[in-house]
């Protein structure tokens, strides 16, 4: 026998022998039961609420903490959700937001129910709460947290599990940037867009020739927000005299405050949230800065991350102070208008732009759920990648899909000067346009990961 009749056998027994394995493992494929295949459930997820008539969503937010008024205003508006999801009260947003396949009848026929848990403000033990609501609660979805140290964290925590987080309020360029997630959804602004919209302004009332001094709270979100606001004000003419960390929860910022006095700075920009803000701001007019005049100039404070929780809580040293919000209870659009109404019958005071980001958190991701007939998480997520709607406030919006970050208008609010009640404490100086503040996916990094973990 030749050399080369020799090898055309044996490449024959082979091709013979390799057939007869691929048939034989078919055959034996089709007469297994399918569940013991690997990876033939793929259908199969945490928080499936299967046969059973309802679904249970996890509410984590910080019940205490420096961030906890925030929190009690995410907690009414999540349980306002759920009303009108299950068909109770007047429906708010069910009537307004388009395009919209809620009917008030729950979530693919399922009744919605929820868990609550406390972030404390702190990112171990918001994972730790967020774990439990998987594990134990068999939650389809989390949301929640008044802190983007919090939200990252989380996030990142349901990446893993292979759970939606419908991030609340975070602020950070991190939670949509360099920490974004495929199962994370942000509906709030970041800090570059607050920039974006509230340097023109700030050029326009204080013009400039202006020197500004920085103290931010130590965290992902304060980095971010020194980062944008620097930047944007850099580039209208201002000069950075100084930027400094504080902790969150401080307290007592007396010891930041005194070396601004002596710095030659003539603008105080504050990078502070929820109650480290208040307490600031308010120490920063008791120590007289805003009475004081430096460089020919009145000195100023600028609040870049502002909301009607911190004007309450900050009373008259609020008054004339700029800041951007995500959301303000004044907007006249029908959303809003219901959204408010809705609210007020339900507590009686109006609620916070926390309470209107997470409110409608919870009604996209319970209407992507309805849109891809399924509570699978990937199948749920490609419905919110590039999602377009209208009728939630601050007008038509994009959740775009590289990276998962609502686009809308923005809007520059100022303290005002003559409240006419506790909850009147801001005006809406201007609504900005989305296309302002826009900018392209890539620009913060991060990569989203895979669909399926």
């Amino acid at each position: 026998m030749s050399e080369t009749k020799n090898a055309r056998n044996v490449s024959r027994r082979t091709v013979l022998k390799g057939t007869a394995a691929t048939t034989g493992a078919a055959l034996i494929g089709a007469s297994i039961p399918m569940h013991f295949i690997k990876d033939a459930h793929a259908q199969t997820f945490r928080g499936d609420p299967g046969s059973s008539g309802s679904v249970k969503f996890g509410f984590n937010v910080p019940q205490s903490g420096p961030y906890a008024d925030e929190g009690a205003d995410e907690l009414r508006a999540y349980q306002l959700a759920v009303k009108h999801l299950n068909g109770e009260g007047d429906g708010g947003m069910l009537n307004t937001i388009k395009p919209l396949e809620l009917k008030g009848n729950g979530v693919l026929g399922k009744k919605v129910e929820f868990v609550t848990g406390d972030t404390q403000t702190k990112s171990d033990a918001a994972r730790a709460s967020a774990k439990r609501m998987i594990e134990k609660d068999n939650v389809a979805m989390i949301t929640g947290g008044s802190s983007s140290g919090v939200a990252v964290a989380v996030q990142g925590l349901c990446q893993e599990m292979g759970v939606i987080f419908m991030a609340g309020l975070t602020h950070s360029n991190d939670t949509t940037g360099k920490d974004k997630k495929r199962y994370g959804f942000r509906h709030f602004f970041n800090a570059y867009m607050s920039g974006q919209a509230i340097a023109p302004i700030l050029k326009e009332e204080y013009g400039t020739d202006r020197r500004a001094y920085h103290l931010t709270a130590d965290y992902t979100w304060g980095w971010t927000q020194e980062e944008s606001i620097k930047a944007a004000t850099e580039n209208i003419g201002w000069e950075t005299v100084n930027t400094v960390r504080t902790p969150v929860g401080a307290g007592d910022f007396s010891q930041y405050i005194t070396p601004v006095l002596n710095s030659g700075a003539d603008v105080l920009i504050l990078n502070h949230y929820g109650k480290d803000m208040v307490n600031s701001l308010t120490q920063a007019v008791q120590f007289g800065l805003r009475d004081k005049q430096v460089n020919g100039k009145n000195f100023e404070i600028v609040v870049p991350l502002y909301s009607r929780l911190m004007a309450q809580g900050a009373g008259d040293a609020a008054k004339g102070i700029l800041g951007t919000t995500n959301w303000h209870w004044s907007l006249q659009d029908a959303g809003s208008q219901a959204f408010v109404k809705s609210f007020g019958q339900e507590y009686g005071f109006p609620p916070s732009q926390a309470a209107h980001t997470c409110y409608v958190q919870t009604l996209l991701y319970a209407n992507a759920c309805e849109m891809a007939g399924t509570f699978a998480p990937w199948e749920v997520i490609k419905q919110l990648e590039g999602f377009e709607f209208d009728g939630a406030g601050n007008g038509p919006t994009l959740y775009r899909a590289e990276d998962h970050q609502c686009f809308k208008d923005v809007l520059v609010v100022r303290g005002k000067e003559n409240p006419q009640s506790n909850f009147d404490l801001l005006e809406v100086v201007k609504e900005v346009p989305r296309a302002q503040v826009e900018y392209p996916a890539d620009m913060f990094g991060g990569e989203l990961g895979p669909y399926k973990v």
